[in-house]
């Protein structure tokens, strides 16, 4: 736990980035009836009835102090399609930096040899080589602040029947772009002497 808020307390360094991931699933709807249109006093109104058109994945990187987000929409969420999202993190969106400080939580899929079943061994061995992995606690999978970011994205975005990934696609980038221009982060409060006070119960006990 102290490991990963320690990565929060540090000062921003675009050669050091500190870059949390998460996925969740989405279920695609679609309406069967047009909705009613709005009209003074009373907004606009969706039938009772959809179609469930499948469930996609959404991976997100989110950087809280450069206020940076990235979402993308896949179809699964295999180790397959976290190693090319690792590729991506590595040679798109930070050739810059020299090294990647990853949080995690403890899915089996957040693991490096993950690129190895997709690159070849040179190719994966540069890919790590940028990365560094780091843990929350079991159970404790709040302590990665994309989690909130993603909350964000659920209330502002996709509290709503979107029909197929096309779509979803177009919305999230838009609502992507538009927090990125903001530079839009989350407060983080949580400190290691909260950890300590408030998580006893995780700690070594010295008796």
């Amino acid at each position: 736990m102290e490991d990963v808020l320690d990565l929060y307390n540090e000062s921003y360094n675009p050669k050091k980035s500190t870059v949390c991931l998460d996925e969740r699933p989405y279920q695609l709807v679609e309406e069967v009836r047009l909705p009613l249109p709005p009209e003074p006093d009373q907004p606009e109104r969706y039938d009772y009835e959809y179609k469930r058109n499948g469930v996609v994945n959404l991976f997100a990187f989110f950087e809280p102090l450069a206020g940076w987000r990235h979402i993308e929409v896949t179809q699964r969420r295999t180790k397959v399609d976290l190693a090319k999202q690792l590729k991506d993190l590595v040679d798109v969106y930070y050739p810059q930096a020299d090294v990647i400080r990853l949080v995690v939580d403890n899915l089996n899929i957040h693991t490096p040899s993950a690129l190895y079943e997709v690159f070849s061994p040179q190719e994966a061995r540069r890919i790590i080589q940028k990365l560094e992995f780091h843990y929350t606690p079991k159970h404790a999978s709040w302590l990665n602040q994309v989690e909130i970011e993603l909350s964000v994205l659920s209330r502002q975005c996709l509290e709503r029947r979107i029909p197929n990934a096309e779509t979803l696609t177009s919305e999230i980038a838009a609502w992507e772009k538009q927090r990125n221009q903001q530079k839009a982060s989350v407060y983080w409060g949580f400190q290691t002497k909260d950890a300590r006070r408030k998580m006893q119960r995780l700690y070594p006990s010295l008796t």
